[in-house]
């Protein structure tokens, strides 16, 4: 009797903590980005944040969603890559229209630049169908071009894994891809703190949340031995986070020399 009310009561805990679980999951990915949101929301200044964190997170979810069709795994990790693309998309308009609006007199820069025109000299560009310039490439100036490329990718990439559905090599890197991809997160804003020696604008918390994170995703797949290369690329990303937080210390205890606004000018610095 006595071990049949322990049943009874730890079959709905474990009910409860696989619940738990999956939601941390699922929405576990979402939470370091809230604190950014708001920073930039409540300063209306977005030049501490990288949107390259933006493209690196898009484009490994969507690989992540891809390999879904190839290799079936726990649907939490589906839906949180869903999530998160909708996160990202939703940082990308913030990002967007306060950069746009604190910017005066630039060159407007579209994905698809037939339609565009210059509104610094009233005049329509060169006509071209894509503006992929190394320069200007993910420094559009509306949140729809940013979607058109994001559309671009995914039909082009979901094509090819149709294609190449059967194939386990290919389904094995596509997997491999992804992760990588995801492991490479924080190289952009290492990166733009390195161009403005400085972390002004970027969230720390963000930053701690990472690495917190990425930790305990590390130390699970080392303890429950998962695939070599989750294990690398997972104390890689931990590597970039750890690299970041060093910056935070070096930039505000040993103030670096301000980078000259004339090397950068606002229609071509990174965001």
């Amino acid at each position: 009797m006595e071990a049949a009310g322990v049943e009874w009561l730890l079959v709905p805990m474990h009910q409860l903590v696989s619940w738990g679980a999956a939601g941390a999951m699922v929405f576990g990915g979402v939470v370091p980005y809230i604190p950014q949101y708001r920073d930039i929301r409540r300063t209306q200044n977005a030049e501490g944040f990288s949107t390259y964190v933006c493209l690196v997170l898009l484009v490994a979810n969507i690989l992540r969603i891809l390999f879904w069709f190839g290799r079936r795994f726990e649907s939490p990790l589906l839906w949180q890559s869903i999530i998160m693309i909708i996160t990202m998309l939703l940082m990308l308009k913030l990002c967007t229209e306060v950069r746009v609006s604190n910017e005066l007199n630039i060159k407007r820069r579209s994905f698809a630049a037939a339609d565009s025109k210059d509104e610094e000299i009233k005049a329509p560009p060169k006509r071209s169908y894509l503006d992929f310039d190394l320069n200007y490439f993910w420094h559009w100036s509306k949140f729809t071009d940013y979607v058109q490329c994001v559309l671009t990718f995914t039909g082009v990439t979901g094509y090819i894994t149709y294609l190449w559905l059967d194939s386990s090599l290919f389904v094995e890197t596509l997997g491999f891809l992804a992760v990588f991809t995801e492991a490479m997160l924080g190289v952009p804003q290492l990166y733009r703190n390195y161009q403005n020696r400085s972390t002004e604008g970027m969230s720390v918390k963000m930053v701690l949340m990472w690495t917190s994170g990425d930790t305990f995703k590390t130390v699970y797949f080392i303890l429950n031995q998962a695939p070599f290369q989750f294990s690398i690329c997972g104390l890689l990303q931990v590597f970039v986070d750890i690299a970041i937080l060093l910056q935070v210390y070096l930039y505000s205890y040993y103030p670096q020399k301000p980078v000259s606004h004339t090397a950068h000018p606002a229609s071509t610095k990174a965001l």
